[in-house]
């Protein structure tokens, strides 16, 4: 039996809506790819320099574990002394796992690469590794003498596969999303920004840097570190204002990777083994977070503001009419 013409246009016009919001459903996934890709590279390469710092280097757990009440739980589990602390270099009980958290650090750089929106108990693993980089940042502030910038400055690394949890759970456009890119990116600077502007007490290897990278004295590193607080904070607090928050994420961008990036420039050598790149590299890939996080906040609020233009000049859709033909026909039928 033939559909009358009304449900024939409301069958039209079902169709239509499906069509649109496959479309839509199509761009959408297309915007977020990019903004996923982002913050699953920034995941991945925290993950993987943190791997090598296991594998090659000595993480900084010793603070927290080189205690007597870790011997004396070790003891209570049977461990002598000798068997406790070893006799040269990896064979001590515990520094064997130390190592073994090595493989934690490269499931977790394996995860970042493979989760996907589906993958249900791969996100909740993720979303547990940022126990591990609090843990991490946690040993990392104990060693600094308990100075708060220096567990603050670690949060862009340890909210970094939360983001992308949360872009693949919600959608890289979501709102919750963007709301923990901020507070990822202002933790970070915020933390640059104590020890820049010398709240707390500066590191030296930053005036290092500095001198190295740009062949400047201290006075005038000195005089950079200062402004450079500043403009931390003032970031901090510009990203809050809509009108210069893609300037301010894009300057984040900037000083995020050139400060990363200063760890290998200011360290390598031509002289040196691997030209220092096995000293110096992951310092620079751990800290990717800094500069990819912002980036990603870059290009969220870049596809945004080019968006709105186009959904304010975008036509209404007109009602669905029957057609005159089809009027003809619903007489006909009903006379």
């Amino acid at each position: 039996m033939k559909n009358s013409p009304p449900k024939i246009a409301a069958e039209e016009e079902r169709h239509s809506a499906q069509r649109g919001a496959s479309e839509d459903a199509a761009e959408g996934a297309s915007n977020d790819f990019g903004l996923v890709m982002i913050l699953r590279l920034a995941a991945c390469l925290c993950f993987a320099g943190w791997t090598w710092v296991h594998y090659y280097w000595e993480a900084p757990y010793g603070v927290l574990l080189w205690q007597d009440a870790t011997y004396e739980f070790a003891e209570s589990l049977g461990v002598s002394w000798d068997e406790f602390v070893g006799t040269g270099a990896d064979d001590g009980w515990l520094q064997t796992w130390l190592s073994r958290i090595t493989w934690l650090y490269v499931g977790c750089t394996i995860l970042t690469l493979t989760v996907r929106r589906q993958s249900k108990f791969q996100m909740i693993a993720l979303v547990g590794s940022c126990g591990l980089l609090t843990v991490l940042s946690y040993a990392k502030y104990v060693g600094a003498q308990r100075q708060l910038p220096m567990f603050v400055e670690h949060g862009g690394q340890i909210l970094a596969p939360l983001l992308l949890v949360l872009a693949l759970r919600f959608g890289a456009r979501h709102r919750v999303t963007m709301i923990a890119a901020m507070v990822a990116m202002i933790m970070t600077f915020a933390g640059h920004g104590c020890y820049a502007i010398g709240w707390w007490p500066t590191p030296s290897i930053f005036y290092g840097m500095i001198s190295v990278s740009l062949g400047v004295e201290y006075e005038t590193a000195n005089t950079l570190l200062r402004a450079a607080g500043v403009l931390d904070f003032a970031v901090c607090l510009a990203i809050f204002v809509p009108a210069i928050r893609i300037w301010a994420a894009g300057y984040a961008t900037l000083w995020g990777f050139f400060t990363a990036a200063a760890r290998p420039v200011a360290g390598m050598s031509m002289s040196l083994n691997y030209w220092g790149a096995d000293q110096f590299l992951h310092e620079a890939v751990l800290r990717a977070p800094h500069f990819l996080i912002p980036l990603y906040l870059v290009v969220l609020w870049c596809r945004q503001k080019s968006a709105a233009p186009s959904e304010a000049t975008k036509p209404a859709k007109q009602p669905a009419t029957i057609p005159a033909d089809h009027s003809a026909l619903a007489i006909e039928f009903t006379s």
